[in-house]
C-alpha cells in the first residue's frame, strides 16, 4: 500500500452547535454547511477535507438509525460515579489523566487522558444520552 495522503478527516461531534463553536468560532476554521448538518472545509493547508459529522448522522451511516446503538461503546459510561471510578482504574494502570472526573457546565461528567499518539480521550457520562 503506498498512501499519498490522507483526504478527509471527519470529527464526529456530538453536540453540533458546540463543535462549531470551537472550530469556527474559537479556531477561526473556513468550515461551511447548513443548521446541524455536516460542516466541512477543503480550503485548510495541509488538510484536503475537514469535516464535523454529527453523531445522528454517523449513526445512521454506520447502523441506519438515527441513534448511536446503545451497545456500541463510545466511551460513555452509565453514571457520573462510574466516570470518577473509570479514571481511578486508568491512573492505576499506569495513565496520567489530563484531569479526573468533572462535570462540565453542559452536565457531562467526563476524565480526560492525553493517549501516547497525542489524542485525548475522555470517559464521560453525559445524562441527554440516559433518557
Amino acid at each position: 500500500m503506498d498512501v499519498d495522503f490522507v483526504s478527509t478527516v471527519a470529527v464526529v461531534v456530538a453536540d453540533p452547535p458546540r463543535a462549531r463553536g470551537l472550530f469556527i468560532d474559537a479556531l477561526g476554521l473556513p468550515l461551511a454547511g447548513e443548521g446541524d448538518g455536516y460542516y466541512r472545509s477543503e480550503s485548510i493547508r495541509g488538510c484536503n477535507h475537514l469535516g464535523l459529522w454529527p453523531l445522528s448522522q454517523a449513526a445512521e451511516a454506520c447502523f441506519g438509525m438515527p441513534k448511536w446503538p446503545a451497545e456500541r461503546i463510545v466511551f460513555e459510561l452509565e453514571s457520573a460515579e462510574a466516570v470518577a471510578e473509570a479514571g481511578a482504574e486508568l491512573e492505576r494502570a499506569g495513565y496520567e489523566l489530563l484531569h479526573g472526573a468533572r462535570t462540565e457546565p453542559w452536565g457531562q461528567t467526563v476524565a480526560r487522558l492525553l493517549s501516547d499518539d497525542g489524542l485525548i480521550v475522555g470517559v464521560s457520562y453525559i445524562p441527554a444520552f440516559h433518557t
